[in-house]
């Protein structure tokens, strides 16, 4: 199997066609970070296949030295700020709204050992933690996806973010403290714990 570099190099010769490699490997960890955020299925598809887009047509800009996948997460989270910078000029429905709508959601894939209910609880308690990221301020959510759903180390989050790793590690942190926070408080609302 070719590294992603290598694939980067065999496109910039021509072999265009390569490039639906690099989309196989990223397009779920992608969708499910822009689901996370937006809570739409249209709009997470939008935002992956534009990511992809810029990314083939940026191809000769990529530096081998560095990881593709920084690269590529780098060119999404600029579009998905520019994507959130239009939806505040263009007022719509919350963002907290769209994840009421079933027929807007991406729903994790049920593994084959799973029962429907199992299956029904996970996609509940994927709503429920894209929904409190929502809550979270956007650094701290952002290196939370980008740590859980797009499975990059704390080196890529401090580099695709442009922060130093420490403070990668930090928002990773201070991001799980207050979503455990935030699930407590759930789970006590609902008289789940007393």
């Amino acid at each position: 199997m070719l590294d992603d570099a290598t694939i980067m190099k065999r496109i910039c010769a021509g072999e265009y066609l390569l490039f639906d490699e690099l989309v196989m490997r990223y397009r779920d960890r992608l969708l499910r970070f822009a689901w996370s955020k937006y809570g739409k299925q249209a709009a997470a598809e939008d935002l992956v296949q534009e990511a992809f887009l810029s990314a083939f047509a940026a191809r000769e800009t990529y530096n081998p030295e560095f990881a593709f996948s920084t690269w590529l997460w780098t060119i999404f989270l600029n579009l998905c700020r520019r994507h959130y910078k239009r939806e505040l000029r263009q007022p719509r429905e919350m963002v907290r709204s769209s994840f009421d709508t079933a027929a807007a959601m991406v729903i994790p894939e049920p593994s084959s050992s799973e029962t429907p209910l199992q299956a029904v609880l996970k996609t509940e308690q994927f709503e429920l933690l894209a929904l409190y990221l929502t809550e979270l301020p956007e650094v701290q959510a952002d290196s939370l996806r980008l740590r859980f759903f797009g499975g990059m180390k704390f080196s890529e989050i401090a580099l695709t973010m442009d922060c130093s790793l420490s403070a990668a590690k930090i928002r990773v942190k201070n991001g799980l403290l207050q979503l455990a926070h935030r699930f407590s408080e759930g789970l006590t609302s609902e008289g789940g714990v007393s």
